[in-house]
């Protein structure tokens, strides 16, 4: 049984500790970042709900915890702690010596007697969350949802180039004049407010790249007085440590980190970028501030899902959430069922090696599945949106950096806020000014606002419909259509039409990602490509005279080997890929069953991939013969359904890394076993297939040698 003071102490001691240090002269007035502390409140009851059932099921089960003398001394010195916080009425410290619990003891919890203080009682007011009006109508849809939470992407622009996020080329950015000013997205935050919006997240792009977000947020605090409770922010954290301070006093209250790996040379492969170091700071100063952290973790298979345990340690001493997210279908990113690494299989993985893991009560509209363990100080969540969708508690609207509302994440419908107040009034005119049409524009707002929000539809689509239909922005967008490609350039020139792609973002290869990497320090992976009609344009990269000069040509232009005696040996790998597009669906159907007449085509172009990077240097004249330590290729098969990689017909797709020990790269060899491999299949196909094409042969990856690269540079 639980005693009426000790309830009364281990509730409000939870409170202060869960309460960060720094909070606490801002919370003294009760109104003062107040949707803080109401948060930590939210995850103290979670927890406490959860540990008493826990609690009543050990005292059912088991022997009876046994109260020591060492547990009365240190309770009767949190007492004494407290009573400089809050005037609670604890009774006095025991003299007698302590007795065991029994077991038989009734399990009646009584609730605790605190004191009224003002903090207190805005924090229970905060709960109770009474509404003074109705709920908008224009935000509740047909099936009754009420949207109070928005998400406003303030810039398209990013320092980062995730793979499952932007396209190696980067993107095509808008023009300024195309994007909401600053006083539109206090114009359009403002009249969602007054509708009922209670939680505004800024995010991007990467929204701290954004010169004015400080002021932002700053006005941004200024709608508080309308209803406005808690202001957050999605960062990747490279450049959000020196603006977080400022951020803070303007008024944040919440940050969601990005973090897919803790491995700096696989954080590096991933973003196209090095911060890792950049990122961890900022979450600590973060934390330091008071303010409530999460770190998203976007989970690739054969990328980062052996680092789950190490994510999970991360909440073992901070206070963090680590929120493990699965892999979702955008433009460009390539998704496919096999790259992702279900929620299932991440929970199994981490009850493997923490059989406490225990999930917590789930508070309404929680995009979360949130799970703690024992002893530790955060929680970690699961956002499920592939398997288990959470659709029909969604309160979350969308606003482009172009002015767009997007009522759901994965729906193509979107309509212009931006164009209804530019007919209205000028973007950079003041935020509240008069007029008679003022009126007149917010109902038309409203009009567009509640239409959107209408058609909402009860959920989206299951990952592979997403998948296959396409059309939906690129995460770094999540808006503008780009242009299609109009041909894929293959061996043969340019295939016809009927292979066309149906979207410009390059293809990358996140398949052949591996689980760890051990690149060295002097690897560069990034991409600076901009379309030509792009109107923002990088400085022309200076150039070596003797750059573009040939190094296999003398002076006066006759082949030769180039001297290699002067090199260090290193480690150098080469990854290369092609593939082989058909043109109808024999042969495919063929490799499926295993049925080509001449044996099996995946198994013996493998093999005949390797026999070709040995025999590199006897078919390419100036190649250096190498002693390789390794050759591996795979042999893909394309569904037909995929014709972004290889047409309606499907095809073939060969990857070959080749590694060797050295004083010269191995481009060639891994470019040999490609096209080895890729000629054993058209021999193979060629009698069911005559216009077969191989396409798209090209390095991917070079390591280990003065210049390195990953995938488009050029």
């Amino acid at each position: 049984m639980i005693s009426s003071k000790t309830a009364t102490t281990r509730r409000i001691f939870s409170l202060q500790r869960l309460r960060p240090p720094s909070c606490a002269p801002r919370c003294t007035p009760p109104t003062s970042h107040l949707p803080l502390c109401t948060q930590h409140v939210h995850l103290h009851l979670r927890r406490q709900s959860t540990s008493t059932a826990a609690a009543s099921t050990t005292t059912r089960n088991s022997p009876a915890p046994v109260a020591t003398p060492k547990n009365y001394t240190r309770l009767a010195a949190l007492r004494q702690t407290l009573r400089n916080e809050y005037p609670v009425n604890f009774p006095a410290a025991e003299s007698t010596a302590a007795q065991p619990i029994s077991p038989a003891a009734p399990s009646t919890r009584v609730a605790p007697t605190t004191a009224a203080t003002p903090r207190l009682d805005a924090l229970r007011s905060t709960l109770a969350s009474p509404t003074d009006k109705p709920f908008s109508s224009f935000l509740t849809d047909r099936f009754k949802r009420q949207h109070n939470y928005l998400r406003i992407s303030i810039t398209e622009r990013c320092n980062l180039r995730c793979l499952y996020c932007m396209p190696s080329e980067g993107i095509e950015l808008s023009p300024a004049s195309h994007l909401l000013s600053t006083n539109e997205i206090i114009e359009v935050a403002r009249l969602f407010v007054s509708e009922g919006v209670t939680k505004i997240r800024l995010t991007g792009g990467e929204p701290t790249v954004r010169k004015d977000v400080v002021e932002l947020v700053r006005r941004l605090g200024e709608l508080r007085s309308l209803g406005l409770k808690e202001i957050a922010i999605t960062s990747n954290g490279v450049s959000l440590l020196r603006k977080l301070p400022a951020m803070v006093e303007a008024g944040l209250t919440a940050v969601n980190l990005s973090l897919d790996t803790l491995i700096p040379a696989k954080f590096e492969l991933i973003t196209r970028r090095r911060g890792l170091e950049k990122v961890l700071q900022s979450m600590d100063e973060a934390l330091r501030l008071g303010v409530r952290v999460k770190v998203n973790t976007v989970v690739m298979r054969g990328v980062n899902e052996e680092e789950l345990g190490d994510f999970v340690e991360m909440t073992k001493d901070k206070e963090v959430e680590v929120r493990f997210i699965e892999y979702m279908p955008f433009d460009g990113n390539k998704w496919a069922s096999k790259k992702m690494f279900p929620f299932q299989q991440m929970l199994n993985t981490i009850t493997r090696q923490h059989p406490d893991f225990y999930l917590l009560p789930q508070l309404p509209n929680d995009t979360a599945k949130t799970y703690a363990i024992p002893g530790y100080a955060g929680t970690v969540g699961f956002i499920t949106s592939m398997t288990e969708n959470f659709c029909g508690t969604c309160n979350r609207l969308r606003i482009t950096s172009d002015g767009n509302i997007k009522a759901c994440l994965f729906g193509n419908e979107e309509v212009s806020l931006r164009d209804v107040m530019r007919e209205y009034r000028q973007a950079d005119e003041e935020v509240g000014a008069g007029g008679e049409r003022r009126g007149e524009m917010e109902k038309r707002l409203l009009e567009v606002i509640g239409g959107a929000v209408g058609r909402k539809e009860e959920g989206h689509k299951p990952a592979d419909a997403l998948a296959r239909e396409g059309g939906n922005r690129p995460m770094i967008l999540i808006d503008r259509r780009v242009k299609s490609i109009s041909g894929v350039k293959g061996v043969n020139g340019v295939l016809g039409s009927s292979f066309t792609s149906p979207s410009s973002w390059s293809r990358i290869p996140v398949h052949l990602l591996p689980a760890s990497s051990h690149l060295g320090s002097q690897v560069r992976f990034y991409s600076s490509k901009i379309f030509p009609n792009s109107e923002s344009k990088l400085p022309p990269k200076p150039t070596d005279p003797q750059e573009n000069q040939l190094p296999h040509l003398t002076s006066d232009g006759s082949a030769h080997m180039v001297p290699i005696h002067a090199k260090a040996v290193t480690t150098r790998t080469a990854i290369a890929s092609g593939i082989i597009c058909f043109s109808n669906p024999v042969p495919l159907e063929q490799i499926r069953s295993n049925s080509n007449k001449k044996g099996d085509v995946l198994s013996l172009a493998r093999i005949s991939g390797i026999m070709a990077a040995k025999k590199c240097p006897e078919i390419v004249v100036l190649c250096h013969p190498i002693l390789l330590t390794s050759v591996g290729v795979e042999v893909e098969v394309i569904e037909g359904a995929d014709s972004s990689e290889a047409g309606p017909f499907g095809g073939i797709k060969v990857t070959a890394k080749v590694t060797c020990e050295g004083k010269t790269g191995v481009e060639m060899e891994a470019l040999t076993a490609v096209m080895g491999a890729a000629l054993a299949v058209v021999d193979m196909c060629k009698a069911v297939d005559k216009r077969m094409v191989i396409g798209e042969c090209k390095v991917v990856q070079k390591t280990g040698g003065k210049k390195d690269f990953y995938a488009e540079e050029k």
